[in-house]
């Protein structure tokens, strides 16, 4: 990779772990799903100037309702019932072990023995979390959080059969589509005036946490990560992501003073070896062609 990508990819990392934070802090003044509207309205803005991709709508539906709508939201849920953001930014990250399983089902692409090792490995480390459950955080809350990891993945596999399509297009129109049914769904959650009360009534802090998740975390990482997929192989990018966890646990320990217990944490770097072990050392052998 040249070294301004590396440079993008670890800037990248670096944004979606502290992500977290803003979104913690976000959370401070607004409900999940006020928030989480108020995300994908800011993040969908370029839509007003990009025509839409050339996908067909239900593939963008479906890949939005997972990646974005059902994975933030859960997000935002799991924050606001205690579990700690860099647990969170942990969980988040098991995606890896999901997707592989995902693509051994949908495209027959069958993961490597060292992959299933590192599948096994990240499991355990997940289970190891389990056993922590219920002292902090409700057991429901764990397992609304545990779906995130799922369609993560799910959408990972539907955005790679939109194909060569544009990626800030393809992903301003995905934060479009999620944003409808968001605040479509503000009206029943927390009602019309409650949740205009709390815009109005937001800091600057909750502003400026927003606007972060919105246009940086969401429509400006995601773009500059998809066109990094776009030019290099995923086995160089993907590592990068292993970053996530450790910066969003640094920065919430750093900012907000999270511990962590023992079991928690060796179950934490047990899940982030088993990823390291899927992504560093689970590529796919290539076979040298011969001469012609």
């Amino acid at each position: 990779m040249k070294p301004v990508d590396i440079a993008i990819a670890i800037g990248v990392a670096m944004v979606w772990g502290v992500g977290f934070i803003a979104s913690r802090l976000a959370l401070y003044e607004l409900s999940p799903v006020v928030m989480t509207a108020v995300r994908f309205s800011i993040a969908a803005v370029p839509c007003l100037f990009l025509r839409r991709p050339d996908v067909p709508w239900q593939l963008l539906v479906t890949a939005s309702l997972c990646l974005f709508m059902g994975q933030f939201l859960a997000q935002a849920y799991g924050i606001t019932h205690g579990v700690p953001v860099g647990l969170l930014s942990v969980i988040v990250q098991s995606q890896a072990l999901f997707t592989i399983a995902f693509a051994a089902l949908a495209f027959h692409e069958i993961p490597t023995r060292v992959q299933i090792v590192g599948i096994g490995v990240a499991t355990v480390g997940l289970l190891m979390i389990c056993g922590t459950v219920g002292y902090d955080f409700s057991l429901a809350a764990f397992a609304v959080v545990m779906t995130c990891p799922l369609t993560f993945a799910i959408g990972n596999l539907l955005v790679r059969k939109a194909g060569k399509a544009p990626m800030f297009e393809l992903f301003s129109w995905l934060s479009l589509i999620s944003a409808v049914p968001l605040l479509a769904l503000v009206p029943v959650t927390d009602g019309v005036e409650p949740a205009l009360q709390s815009l109005r009534n937001m800091s600057l802090t909750g502003w400026l946490s927003v606007f972060t998740i919105g246009a940086i975390t969401t429509s400006v990482a995601y773009w500059l990560w998809g066109r990094l997929l776009r030019d290099y192989p995923a086995a160089q990018v993907v590592p990068f992501a292993l970053l996530v966890p450790f910066i969003g646990s640094a920065s919430s320990a750093i900012v907000f003073g999270e511990r962590f217990g023992p079991l928690r944490l060796a179950g934490m770097i047990t899940v982030v070896a088993g990823i390291a072990i899927m992504l560093l050392y689970g590529r796919p052998k290539t076979v040298p062609q011969a001469p012609a």
